[in-house]
């Protein structure tokens, strides 16, 4: 698919959707990708603060989690305002309720609540792609746009498409749509020349 720039919306849609097709596949990562945010933050509570801050005792501590989550709040809404800026209070709601029950669990019982989570969530995914989608996931095939985070943001875009019929601005699904074939197709091209 090429070079796809930090802020193209469609670019990135695109290429998270050329990996989750199938239906099932897509809906194991609507079930699975925010609880896997969710965790990573539930352990992130952990790391040493930023800066001092009056709602330490709340457990909100301004640490590496909270970081991420602003990074990934705003990161969604400059890619799109109306949705992205759902997704960034979603994010920071994550990052609230992830810091207290953090707090409330403790260090040494959350760890192993989040290995549990996220070897759950992380393996309901690696299934989703073997058995159903038929694809390596994304990260496999290309780390550096995979690193992007987009995961959350594009589960929840999909299900705001589906359940409400959201699009960002006119005509972007058509767009999409067509880069998804295209990269489909392609990808079934070289799998066919690799098995001949």
């Amino acid at each position: 698919m090429g070079k796809i720039g930090l802020l193209d919306l469609e670019g990135h849609f695109a290429f998270y959707c050329a990996y989750h097709s199938n239906p099932v596949n897509i809906l194991i990562h609507m079930l699975f990708v925010w609880p896997i945010f969710f965790t990573s933050l539930v352990l992130l509570h952990f790391t040493p603060p930023l800066f001092d801050s009056p709602f330490d005792h709340l457990g909100l501590v301004p640490n590496f989690g909270l970081l991420l989550a602003l990074t990934y709040a705003l990161f969604y809404v400059c890619l799109d305002k109306k949705a992205g800026s759902l997704a960034a209070i979603l994010c920071l709601v994550c990052w609230v309720s992830s810091s207290i029950l953090a707090k409330h669990l403790g260090f040494s019982m959350a760890w192993k609540i989040v290995l549990a989570a996220q070897l759950f969530g992380w393996t309901g995914q690696f299934i989703g792609h073997g058995v159903f989608e038929k694809r390596t996931p994304a990260p496999l095939d290309n780390l550096a746009q995979a690193l992007v985070l987009v995961a959350p943001f594009f589960v929840l875009l999909e299900a705001l498409q589906s359940l409400f019929g959201y699009e960002p601005y006119p005509g972007f699904h058509a767009s999409v749509k067509a880069k998804i074939d295209a990269e489909i197709r392609k990808w079934q091209d070289q799998k066919e020349k690799k098995m001949s």
